[in-house]
């Protein structure tokens, strides 16, 4: 295995906002406003993505457009996806900044990593506008990596594209894909590694994948706990992860 010169964390669900909650909300209210339920299992499926592109996913789910096709009497269009995003946007940025909080153990690794020498990157299904209201956060509270890539620096081809962890690997003078790690909580982040040919880690405890609150998965039984970790092991595995973490606590032990 080669040295490890940077490592690119994902952001809500990976390093702050524990379960990723701040984006389901808003997918939830924006689609109800057109008369769309969506199941939050719906909503978290293509978690990680450029969010216009989430939308549109979820618009191409079978049950999705047999609901829009018996509102509106066809299938969903281009068009509708921009209005959704148009609702949804503004609902998300309304409640970023309660959604910033770093997830347990985060502070504390970042700073033995760079003890290490290790770089800090990071990428996100966010834009540059939503950014700056988590990353500002964020900052407030100790977590600040050395460069944050938005889709909006790569013509918004997000995940799973791997352009945002080339826009890293420059910044940051890192000399070889193999020399860099690539951690998040969702299938999208699994997917972005894989394509730009890095080493991918899942982390289990606070991601989308799971789905919970803190308070929820601390309040499990222990054959209940193990079971979620189990599904969320196995979801990983399954997109090609080359390791799982539970949490942040584990991942200095990697590398």
């Amino acid at each position: 295995m080669s040295k490890v010169e940077g490592i690119i964390f994902d952001w809500a669900g990976t390093t702050v906002d524990y379960g990723c909650f701040a984006p389901v909300q808003a997918f939830l209210e924006a689609f109800e406003h057109y008369g769309i339920h969506l199941t939050k299992q719906e909503v978290r499926e293509p978690m990680g993505m450029l969010k216009m592109d989430h939308i549109r996913t979820i618009m191409n789910m079978e049950r999705v457009r047999k609901c829009w096709k018996e509102v509106y009497g066809k299938d969903p269009e281009e068009q509708n996806v921009q209005e959704i995003y148009q609702i949804f946007e503004p609902k998300l940025l309304q409640i970023l900044d309660r959604y910033a909080q770093p997830k347990p153990y985060v502070l504390e690794t970042v700073k033995k990593l760079r003890e290490k020498g290790i770089k800090i990157g990071s990428t996100t299904g966010y834009t540059d506008e939503m950014m700056n209201i988590v990353s500002s956060k964020a900052k407030e509270a100790g977590y600040e990596p050395d460069v944050c890539f938005t889709p909006d620096a790569t013509n918004h081809f997000g995940r799973p594209y791997p352009y945002m962890i080339f826009k890293n690997m420059q910044a940051l003078n890192l000399s070889s894909v193999d020399s860099v790690i690539k951690i998040g909580d969702t299938v999208s982040d699994i997917e972005e590694g894989k394509s730009a040919g890095v080493r991918t880690i899942g982390v289990i405890e606070g991601s989308s994948e799971m789905g919970l609150t803190q308070e929820e998965y601390e309040s499990l039984s222990d054959t209940q706990r193990q079971a979620e970790i189990d599904r969320v092991t196995n979801i990983f595995r399954q997109a090609g992860a080359d390791a799982v973490i539970l949490n942040m606590k584990e991942l200095e032990q990697l590398v």
